[in-house]
């Protein structure tokens, strides 16, 4: 299967390791992984801004560089969700829908279309606390919600059960927003400054060793509120548990 991978613009500058760690994972799992050179962001910042018109240029390169692809796979379910959801600066033609439509978060990808459930590559001897940002959970479809009234299930734990020697902890308040909520952290700063101290104090408090996440931007908030609070917290992307790290 031959997938184009989406590395976000904020994981190309600031967690490169990530975007490494999804491509392996791909090709452990059998895919032909094709990188598209041009790529650059998806338009989601000005999206959050209010500037949805300014993104059209952006929208429209990305339509570009991934329109020939069946799959297009990325480490950050925010970012696809503003594909997905958002992409509307750009003309909706024939192309930009099949974009949309065709572009997966790498968990939904690794679990409802290749429906892998081990990993027997991977192991991580922690105990780790995971965290589903709010666009995974309500509207990429991650895990169920305490909102409602279901049978609890998670797609990131159906995957991380995989793991030889990993250990789940769960918060008391497990899908509450952490506070990055996108420009939120920066237009709302004292209120979302707030919300990453609950949030990390929250998983502390279950004795979580690592919190991991499919939304790196979540976990730089989190990252920055630990280390305020002098909290030796360490904090990692599902991919790179899924490809084999060890903490």
């Amino acid at each position: 299967m031959q997938v184009a991978l989406f590395i976000p613009c904020f994981i190309d500058a600031f967690f490169p390791e990530v975007g490494i760690a999804t491509l392996e994972l791909l090709e452990k799992t059998g895919c032909t992984v094709v990188y598209p050179f041009n790529q650059t962001c998806c338009g989601q910042p000005m999206g959050n801004s209010g500037c949805e018109t300014d993104a059209r240029g952006t929208e429209a390169l990305f339509v570009q560089n991934f329109a020939d692809y069946d799959y297009v796979v990325s480490p950050s379910g925010s970012c696809v969700h503003h594909v997905r959801d958002h992409l509307t600066a750009v003309e909706q033609d024939s192309a930009t829908r099949k974009v949309r439509a065709s572009t997966y978060e790498l968990v939904e990808f690794l679990h409802d279309v290749l429906k892998i459930t081990d990993f027997p590559w991977a192991e991580f001897p922690h105990k780790v606390g995971l965290h589903n940002s709010c666009g995974t959970l309500r509207r990429l479809g991650h895990a169920s919600t305490s909102e409602l009234n279901v049978t609890p299930w998670s797609k990131p734990l159906d995957l991380l059960r995989g793991v030889k020697g990993i250990e789940f902890v769960t918060p008391k308040r497990p899908d509450e927003c952490c506070g990055f909520g996108g420009t939120f952290c920066v237009t709302e700063e004292p209120v979302s400054a707030r919300m990453g101290y609950d949030k990390v104090r929250d998983h502390a408090g279950a004795g979580a060793q690592y919190i991991v996440s499919a939304d790196m931007s979540c976990l730089m908030h989190q990252k920055g509120c630990a280390e305020r609070l002098g909290m030796p917290l360490k904090f990692i992307h599902i991919a790179q548990i899924l490809n084999g790290a060890r903490g």
